[in-house]
């Protein structure tokens, strides 16, 4: 399994008891959603290795599993280590809500401008996310937020959008 075909689930914190029982932190909207998860990819010096869930229970906003085939004195090595999962184990989204990587290559719409351009990535590292679009070689950055976001249409790849006046002349002057 390679990363580009797989979600950040979140990472391994801290052992919990002396079983071999490891606390997971999920980085996801809804923890409740993985309570079936029969494994995870842990990356392991740069590759994602498969590891069975034995045991799996909630423990606050946090969850405890025990992996299948790692014993009680093994585990603690897998502290700190990333978990991912394939991309179809995410819930599917609806309407104006989507991941950031089912996007990219959608082409951008503004309300006063038509088409801008294309979205080549989400950076998601800032106070807000921010949609860079290719605009003919030039790089337009916009706040991805609700009051910019107008529609999301999957079936066409496209993205309609109502941009503050004058932002997108900053970019293209």
């Amino acid at each position: 399994m390679k990363k580009e075909e797989c979600f950040y689930l979140g990472k391994i914190i801290k052992p919990f008891g002396f079983k071999g029982e490891l606390v997971l932190f999920l980085d996801v909207d809804d923890i409740y959603a993985y309570e079936d998860l029969p494994y995870v990819y842990i990356d392991i010096n740069k590759r994602l290795i498969k590891y069975d869930i034995d045991t799996f229970r909630y423990h606050g906003n946090k969850v405890v599993v025990t992996f299948a085939d790692v014993q009680p004195d093994e585990s603690a090595v897998l502290v700190g280590k990333e978990m991912y999962l394939p991309l179809e184990f995410l819930p599917k989204l609806e309407g104006n809500q989507f991941y950031f990587h089912e996007v990219i290559g959608f082409e951008v719409i503004d309300k006063q401008k038509g088409s801008i351009g294309t979205l080549k990535e989400i950076i998601d590292n800032t106070t807000q996310p921010l949609m860079s679009i290719d605009c003919n070689g030039k790089e337009v950055l916009m706040p991805l937020i609700d009051e910019i976001l107008d529609k999301v249409d999957r079936d066409n790849e496209k993205i309609y959008i109502n941009a503050p006046e004058g932002l997108i002349d900053i970019y293209l002057e």
